[in-house]
């Protein structure tokens, strides 16, 4: 009697850790680490998933208005989704609400069942990075140079056009140059409101090396710089730009020296074909008619 009272015990136990398991295999993978990436107004969010066939929906919301689906974004297999041209106007806090679907799924019967991963928060103006600009250097007189920067392309269009930085920031776009003269630690910075700079005050006969960034003085400090350009030196007596990397001096290095070994080689075997001919026509004017 003992046996048989434990049986459904024991059945009931089977059951539910398999109802359990059964349960735990259906659950609809959420989509973890939601975040925004975001390069000159480019704007992409992407999050991690686990193998499996379920497909993902991205909806975004303006400043805590109503969800909107984007064309672009619906049953996405791939975890990411690019919302460049729908974060407009780009001076707005945005949200993102990733939803798991099964393979196959009734949409709108079961909308609210669905699972929801949430981004945090995010202004496409405030704060989308700004890449490296690139500029050249040329100097004005013995005391000045002038900065010529070439301001970045968007991820942004409009009629046709690809916008610049200056284009989306305009007045709140500024350029901070560091510079600094050559064997000095000591560096000096220099705020521009155009790409077209001025530093001065610089000492006769002496070489400088300037880097430059994007500035935006309005956003959160922690967006306000773009990244830092690659580093470019002139001096006024040659006026002539170089990067200062160590690959580039083992360029320039190798080059003088194979320079150098090419005109010794040369020279000798020059040297070398005068002697022979010497002195065969020697010979040839020693030996009796």
């Amino acid at each position: 009697m003992l046996v048989f009272g434990k049986t459904p015990l024991y059945l009931g136990i089977c059951l539910s850790a398999w109802i359990t398991a059964t349960a735990e295999n259906n659950i609809e993978p959420k989509a973890d680490n939601v975040r925004w990436v975001s390069l000159d107004f480019k704007t992409i969010l992407t999050w991690t998933i686990e193998a499996s066939a379920h497909t993902y929906t991205v909806l975004h919301s303006e400043d805590d208005r109503d969800w909107e689906e984007n064309p672009d974004c619906i049953r996405l297999r791939e975890p990411e989704c690019d919302l460049t041209n729908y974060l407009e106007p780009l001076d707005r806090t945005y949200a993102a609400d990733v939803r798991t679907e099964p393979a196959t799924v009734d949409y709108d019967d079961i909308l609210e069942e669905l699972p929801h991963t949430y981004s945090p928060p995010f202004n496409p103006y405030r704060e989308s990075n700004i890449s490296a600009v690139e500029f050249t250097v040329a100097f004005a007189d013995e005391s000045r140079v002038i900065i010529n920067i070439t301001e970045p392309l968007t991820g942004l269009h409009r009629q046709g056009k690809q916008l610049s930085i200056r284009d989306v920031l305009k007045k709140d776009l500024k350029y901070k140059i560091s510079y600094y003269k050559s064997g000095s630690s000591g560096k000096r910075d220099v705020i521009s409101d155009s790409s077209l700079a001025e530093v001065s005050n610089l000492e006769a006969g002496e070489g400088y090396c300037f880097m430059v960034a994007a500035f935006i003085p309005s956003r959160p400090r922690n967006t306000q710089h773009g990244a830092w350009s690659a580093q470019l030196c002139a001096s006024r007596g040659s006026n002539v730009l170089r990067e200062l990397s160590l690959g580039a001096w083992v360029g320039v290095v190798f080059t003088l020296i194979m320079v150098l070994v090419t005109t010794v080689t040369v020279m000798v075997l020059c040297c070398r074909c005068y002697q022979q001919r010497h002195s065969v026509h020697t010979t040839q004017s020693s030996v009796p008619i």
